[in-house]
């Protein structure tokens, strides 16, 4: 059973505890050292040097037993701390609905290798993902089909991630974004062509309702570049004119526009 030390009394009453345990500890080896040693006469006569020798021996004993119990006990404590930091990690990066990283899980998995690809020049790639007339789905059909739709989206972008190596993020509300690194301008149109057909052609299904979505998505191609923030600006920005554009389509950013960011 897991120890809850939440207040000062838990610490004292905790370490109270400890310190009776070791005492008792002591005790016990410090009688059962004496007894074997010894003798049970407590009239006997003993030499000096097998008394010096007997202290020795329990003291020794003790302390090893003592120290193997401690130490023993801390090591359990750090991993059981350093799994817990690590599952609060990851819960702190992750979005619970789709399973996929967030805005701040990707940021933080974007950064090493964008500096990276900076130093082998590799050419980094941003798609930035939107699921057309979104709001209009979720007044239509509800929002536990809204966030069925969003699950299958995300479905579709963790399948290309794997199959393709990409870093893939639900970025926030019906938005999301990916990461490839050393690829071209026509690769990366492709992929994002390949993502845009495979979401339309996947059927939404919840209850009754049977729907088709679209989505939208900009993309820019970025060498020598590190700025995360910037480059996800002009990906956005390609995004937003694929929306004016009458949506259901891919638009990149072109080379003037990352310059000029």
């Amino acid at each position: 059973m897991s120890i809850q030390i939440t207040t000062h009394n838990d610490v004292m009453h905790h370490t109270a505890r400890r310190v009776a345990v070791a005492s008792g500890l002591s005790i016990v080896l410090t009688l059962a050292v004496t007894l074997i040693n010894l003798g049970t006469n407590p009239a006997a006569l003993v030499p000096v040097g097998q008394v010096i020798m007997m202290s020795m021996l329990a003291a020794i004993s003790i302390s090893a037993v003592l120290s193997g119990v401690l130490s023993y006990r801390s090591a359990r404590l750090m991993q059981q701390l350093t799994l817990m930091r690590s599952e609060l990690s990851r819960i702190s990066q992750t979005d619970q609905l789709t399973g996929l990283l967030n805005r701040r899980g990707f940021d933080e998995a974007a950064l090493p290798a964008l500096g990276s690809a900076h130093h082998a020049s590799l050419p980094a790639v941003v798609f930035m993902c939107d699921i057309d007339h979104f709001k209009s789905i979720n007044d239509r059909f509800g929002h536990e089909f809204g966030d069925k739709a969003l699950i299958e989206i995300a479905g579709v972008l963790r399948h290309f991630s794997h199959a393709h190596g990409a870093l893939v993020a639900r970025h926030g509300g019906e938005e999301f974004s990916v990461l490839m690194m050393g690829i071209s301008h026509e690769q990366a149109e492709l992929y994002a062509e390949e993502i845009r057909k495979t979401c339309a052609a996947r059927e939404i299904c919840s209850g009754d309702i049977r729907e088709r979505l679209t989505i939208s998505i900009g993309f820019t191609v970025a060498r020598g570049e590190t700025d995360l923030a910037r480059i996800m600006r002009i990906a956005d920005q390609a995004l937003y004119t694929a929306k004016r554009q009458g949506r259901d389509r891919v638009v990149r950013a072109d080379e003037m526009s990352l310059a000029a960011a």
